[in-house]
């Protein structure tokens, strides 16, 4: 039995358990006073009877809380969709035109700006919130200084004939039509059983097996279901979809997982980068109350979060640290959160496409479910294809589809002038090279590149790139999102940082080796063991243009 004990967590429980609504009055004093946290967060943490370390902590450690904000507020993508239509270029037209540098406040407060690491408009980049106002394309300083007009609606399409997860939007299924039957005719082992003849798993990067995760929860009181549209992959942007345009899809997922792990509580977390999707995941749950199907004799009481910005605070440990007020780092396991989780509760984290899926796989049965995709990866999958291409948007594809014919099927082939390397599965997925990417979109068949499916973002770099910006824009990405919560990550992603923004691979020989080797190995999460992977396919998928920065086979 795991015996760790932090006081701190431990007097928040005592005192309320305030999480949300703790970081939500952080949010709303970083609004309101200028100054910084060491000003405003030990107030607030007194006001929920918290030492000041309860404030300082997640008001030191998440963006949108310690950035400096003035009367206008501008968050600017620095992601990997928006890098690669401009190069990086609009970043500094932005500070041009608003005449402050990122990270910063204009003399008197009127503006501030803040690099973001992506806002989910890959398909239209590059990308910027003005306050809640998305702009978006090639002028996007000019955007900032005259009128808004509204960005485009993401594109969507089904390419199988028999949509899943977007049988709402591009099939006309209605949502709410499995809910009821389940509740009034199926047991909850019935519907853990068709999810796990379905073979249904995770799409939020881990790819574990839905009804092992669910069965690990075993059904004990207070389990909690957690819905994570913490979607921070840069290039992804399926969840932002979904939860802004059939959100009583993914609400209906959750009620049916929360029935089958015997739970009453469920949670919602919407990442702050999409205030839209925030907006219409709270209305929908509203929705649901009035008619029945959440809360009151349904016996599933769903809240919807908001997140404060980290990349991190994805991933599950770090996640519900952050729904229990704290720093949203990864944590050792175990215990596991299906065993230990938020408030030491059962908890069952799945991603936002994940359960979108499920109340196709209860209506049509788990074995329609397993027909479809590869008899090792089964099911379908939203591919986000970025600005890079002829056709960007959201695609529904069978799993083993050929990477190559989703780029020149729905993705209508490059933008310009061909593809020199392709990233696949967000900044620590990994990168194929153009030449090459006859290869089957499932996770096995891309880990043998050295890539992986992650949330199946795809985004294109011309041969106008160049390579070592590209790599340097990897390490940047490490060394800001890096939570920090073990060293090989935090000073590995930051020295690697170093070593290539000095540019030489031979100076750099025998340390940066051994800093990849190290990151794999003790990397406490996913994050930090990904990082040497991504470099070393970014390496090779460019070949002799990144000679040198492979590290080493590791």
């Amino acid at each position: 039995m795991d015996q760790r004990f932090d006081a701190l967590r431990a007097l928040a429980a005592r005192r309320g358990r305030a999480g949300p609504r703790l970081i939500a009055a952080l949010a709303a004093a970083g609004r309101a006073a200028p100054g910084g946290p060491p000003d405003r967060a030990p107030g607030v943490a007194r006001g929920f009877g918290l030492p000041a370390a309860a404030g300082l902590g997640p008001a030191t450690y998440y963006a949108d809380l310690a950035a400096p904000r003035g009367r206008r507020h501008v968050r600017v993508c620095a992601g990997t969709a928006c890098f690669a239509a401009t190069g990086g270029r609009h970043l500094a037209e932005v500070e041009a035109a608003l005449g402050v540098a990122a990270g910063a406040v204009a003399p008197g407060g009127a503006v501030s700006l803040q690099v973001v690491r992506c806002l989910g408009y890959c398909y239209a980049a590059p990308a910027c919130l003005d306050g809640e106002t998305p702009l978006t394309g090639a002028d996007l300083a000019g955007r900032l200084a005259g009128p808004p007009r509204p960005a485009p609606e993401i594109p969507m399409a089904d390419t199988t004939g028999d949509p899943v997860v977007l049988a709402g939007l591009a099939g006309g299924a209605a949502p709410w039509q499995a809910w009821p039957a389940v509740r009034g005719e199926r047991t909850p082992e019935e519907v853990h059983r068709q999810v796990a003849a379905s073979g249904l798993r995770g799409r939020g990067g881990a790819g574990y097996p839905v009804a092992a995760k669910w069965a690990a929860a075993g059904g004990r009181p207070g389990t909690v279901v957690v819905a994570n549209g913490d979607e921070g992959d840069p290039g992804s942007f399926a969840d932002r979809l979904l939860m802004e345009e059939d959100p009583a899809r993914v609400l209906e997922g959750l009620a049916l997982a929360a029935y089958a792990c015997g739970a009453r509580h469920g949670v919602v977390l919407v990442r702050s980068e999409y205030p839209r999707a925030l907006a219409r995941m709270r209305a929908a749950v509203a929705a649901a109350r009035a008619a029945g199907h959440l809360g009151g004799p349904a016996g599933v009481e769903v809240a919807v979060v908001e997140g404060a910005g980290s990349y991190v605070a994805g991933e599950e440990t770090a996640l519900i640290a952050g729904l229990e007020g704290r720093r949203g780092v990864a944590a050792p396991r175990p215990p596991y959160p299906a065993e230990r989780g938020l408030w030491d509760a059962p908890t069952v984290v799945n991603n936002v496409e994940t359960l979108a899926a499920v109340p196709w796989i209860v209506r049509r049965g788990g074995a329609a479910y397993a027909a479809r995709g590869t008899p090792g990866e089964t099911g379908t999958k939203l591919v986000c294809l970025s600005a890079g291409f002829a056709r960007p948007g959201c695609y529904e594809v069978e799993l083993g589809t050929s990477v190559l014919d989703i780029v020149t099927g729905p993705g209508g082939g490059p933008r310009g002038g061909g593809i020199a390397v392709l990233q696949v599965g967000g900044p620590l997925g990994g990168f194929l090279p153009g030449h090459a990417l006859d290869v089957p979109l499932t996770e096995a068949a891309l880990s043998a590149r050295g890539a992986a499916l992650g949330h199946a973002g795809l985004v294109a770099f011309g041969h106008d790139a160049d390579p070592e910006a590209v790599l340097r824009h990897l390490w940047e990405f490490a060394d800001a999102e890096s939570c920090g919560a073990c060293s090989p990550c935090r000073v590995g992603s930051h020295r690697g940082r170093e070593l290539v923004q000095a540019g030489d691979p031979v100076a750099a020989g025998a340390e940066y080796g051994r800093l990849l080797r190290v990151m794999a190995a003790g990397g406490l999460c996913a994050f930090g063991r990904r990082v040497p992977a991504a470099v070393r396919s970014l390496a090779r998928a460019y070949g002799d243009r990144l000679a040198g920065w492979q590290g080493g086979d590791g």
